[in-house]
C-alpha cells in the first residue's frame, strides 16, 4: 500500500475516464491471457513482513520516517501507520536449501533494522497486533506521511458518508467508533507470494482459499486489541471492518465489502480482475496517458497501471497480482491471511507449510474445492480466526474435525509431498514442518502464548495495562532469540 500518488482531488470526469480506461485494460488483460504472454518457467516466491515500532516503554513509537531514514535500505518501506514499517524480501526459488539462506538473510536484515531503529529511540516488533496499542493512538495524525494514505482515508469516508463502527465480540467485547482508517494500521501481517502460470492460477488460488482457515489457526498471533482479549486472530475482523466503505443500509443490500474472502471458486485469474471492475467503484481514479491496446499491438507489454492500482484497493485475503518485471509480465497469488511473527523461524515454518500444501492441493487429480462449498471454506476461515489453534473445521471426507488433528493426520504429509516437488531438501522439510507439528502437539502458537502470559501476569496482581506492557517486554527477547513459539516459556 506504499505506492506514491500525486493526484489528491478527483472530479466526475476523472471517474468516468478511469472507468473507461480500466475496462479497456481488462480487455487487454484478457487478450494477454489468450496469447500466453506470461513468464512462469522459473516460478519464484516472495515475502513481505510488516513490523511495529515501539519506544522504551513498549508503547507505539510514531517514528517510521525517522526509522526508515536510519535504516536506509530500499527493502524497507513505509506502511499505513507511523508505528509501522514493512520489509520486502527479494524473490527467490524454493529448491534445495534456499530456505536456510532466506532465513539467515532475513534475520540479518531485521537485526540491522533493529540496531538502526534503536538509534532513534525505537524497537521493531513482529506481532499481529501491538498489545500496548490504545484507542487514543488511532487518530488521523497516526497515518504515515505518504499522501496515498490521506487520500485513501478521505475516499473511504466519502464513500461511507459516516463514521466507522468497529464491533468485535470475543472473550471480551469491543465497540468503538472512528472517523479515520487508522485502526487498520493495527493489523500487521506476513504476505507470501507465489508466481504461477495463467493455466495454473485458478487451481492455486482455490487451494489457497481452502487452506486459509487452517493457516490462520496455526499462525494466530493477534488476540489483543485496545486492552481487550478478542479473537485469537483479531486482525481478521478488524481489517474487514476498518476499511469498509459500506454504510449499514448498503451492506443490507448485499454490496460486496472491499476486504473480501470472495464468494465462489474461480476458473481463471480473469474472474478475479473482472469482479474487481464489475463490483467495486474506484477509490483512487488515477489514469496515466498510455493506451494499453496500442502498446500490446506494438508487441510490447502494457503496465495496466489502472487495473493494478484498483486491485490494490480491494483487499482479498488471497489476492491476484499482475506485475511487469524487466519487460516480462507474470502472475502471482498473494497470500495475506497470516499475522507477523512471532519469530523468523516460525514465519519460515508457516511459509513451508503453505507452499508445500498448496502445491499438493493444486495438482491433485480430484481438487478438494470440488468436494466442499465455498461458504464452508469461508466459515472455516472465520472460525479459525475466532478460536485459533483450538478451532474445529469442516473438511471433505472427515466432517468437522479439530484443526490440529487435521494437520497431523492429513495436511502435514501433503505439505511434505509438495515441498519435495518444489525440490526443497529433506533436512529443511523436516526442520520447518517439524515446527508446525510441534505447534499442533503443544497447542501453542503466538496467540496462545500471549493470552496465557497475560493471564498469569494479571494473576500476579498486575492490572491489564501493566500486564500488557510486561508481556510485550517478555515477547521481545524471545522473538530475537528466534526460538520457535511452541518452545517459549510461560511465567512460572
Amino acid at each position: 500500500m506504499g505506492e506514491e500518488v500525486e493526484q489528491t482531488n478527483f472530479t466526475r470526469e476523472d471517474r468516468a475516464k478511469y472507468r473507461h480506461k480500466i475496462r479497456r485494460s481488462l480487455d487487454v488483460f484478457a487478450a494477454m491471457l489468450r496469447e500466453s504472454r506470461f513468464e512462469f518457467e522459473r516460478p519464484l516466491t516472495g515475502m513481505e513482513i510488516e513490523l511495529n515500532l515501539i519506544d522504551e516503554q513498549a508503547d507505539p513509537a510514531m517514528r517510521n520516517s525517522e526509522v526508515l531514514g536510519a535504516i536506509a535500505d530500499p527493502d524497507f518501506q513505509t506502511e499505513l501507520g507511523q508505528f509501522n514499517i514493512e520489509i520486502n524480501v527479494p524473490p527467490r526459488r524454493l529448491a534445495g536449501d534456499e530456505n536456510v539462506d532466506l532465513e539467515r538473510s532475513l534475520r540479518a536484515s531485521l537485526n540491522n533494522a533493529e540496531s538502526h531503529a534503536r538509534k532513534v529511540g525505537a524497537h521493531t516488533v513482529m506481532i499481529g497486533i501491538l498489545p500496548t496499542l490504545r484507542r487514543e493512538h488511532m487518530t488521523l495524525e497516526a497515518l504515515s506521511a505518504n499522501p496515498r494514505y490521506k487520500v485513501l482515508n478521505e475516499q473511504i469516508f466519502a464513500a461511507r458518508g459516516e463514521d466507522l463502527d468497529i464491533r468485535i465480540d470475543g472473550v471480551d467485547r469491543l465497540a468503538v467508533t472512528t472517523d479515520t482508517i487508522a485502526p487498520e494500521s493495527a493489523c500487521t501481517s506476513t504476505q507470501f507470494h507465489l508466481q504461477v502460470s495463467p493455466a495454473q492460477f485458478a487451481a492455486y488460488w482455490n487451494a489457497a482459499q481452502v487452506i486459509a482457515g487452517v493457516q490462520v489457526a496455526l499462525g494466530a498471533n493477534a488476540p489483543l486489541l485496545f486492552g481487550r482479549e478478542l479473537w485469537r486472530e483479531t486482525r481478521i475482523p478488524l481489517f474487514e471492518q476498518a476499511t469498509d466503505t459500506r454504510s449499514e443500509e448498503i451492506r443490507a443490500q448485499g454490496v460486496r465489502p472491499r476486504v473480501w474472502f470472495g464468494e465462489r471458486w474461480i476458473t481463471s485469474v480473469f474472474d478475479l480482475f473482472e469482479e474487481n471492475v464489475r463490483y467495486f467503484p474506484a477509490l483512487l481514479p488515477i489514469c496515466d496517458e498510455a493506451d494499453p491496446s496500442e502498446i500490446l499491438e506494438r508487441g510490447e507489454i502494457p503496465e495496466l497501471s489502472e487495473l493494478r492500482l484498483h486491485n490494490g484497493t480491494i483487499y482479498r485475503w488471497n489476492r491476484p497480482i499482475y506485475a511487469v518485471v524487466k519487460g516480462r509480465p507474470h502472475l502471482r497469488v498473494e497470500n495475506r491471511v497470516l499475522p507477523a511473527g512471532p519469530t523468523v523461524v516460525d514465519t519460515m515454518a508457516n511459509a513451508a507449510f503453505y507452499y508445500g500444501l498448496i502445491r499438493t492441493l493444486a495438482e491433485a487429480e480430484r481438487p478438494l474445492w470440488t468436494q466442499m462449498s465455498f461458504s464452508a471454506a469461508e466459515e472455516n476461515f472465520h472460525t479459525c480466526a475466532r478460536h485459533g489453534i483450538d478451532a474445529s473445521v469442516f473438511w471433505p471426507g472427515l466432517g468437522y474435525i479439530q484443526v490440529t488433528e487435521l494437520v497431523l493426520r492429513r495436511l502435514l504429509p501433503m505439505a511434505h509431498q509438495g515441498l519435495e516437488k518444489w525440490g526443497v531438501s529433506v533436512s529443511e522439510r523436516d526442520r520447518l514442518l517439524g515446527i508446525v507439528e510441534q505447534r499442533c502437539l503443544t497447542h501453542r502458537n503466538g496467540a496462545a502464548w500471549q493470552v496465557q502470559t497475560l493471564h498469569a501476569l494479571e494473576a500476579d496482581g498486575n492490572d491489564r495495562q501493566e500486564a500488557l506492557h510486561e508481556m510485550l517486554r517478555r515477547y521481545l527477547p524471545l522473538m530475537h532469540e528466534n526460538l520457535p513459539v511452541h518452545e517459549w516459556p510461560y511465567p512460572s
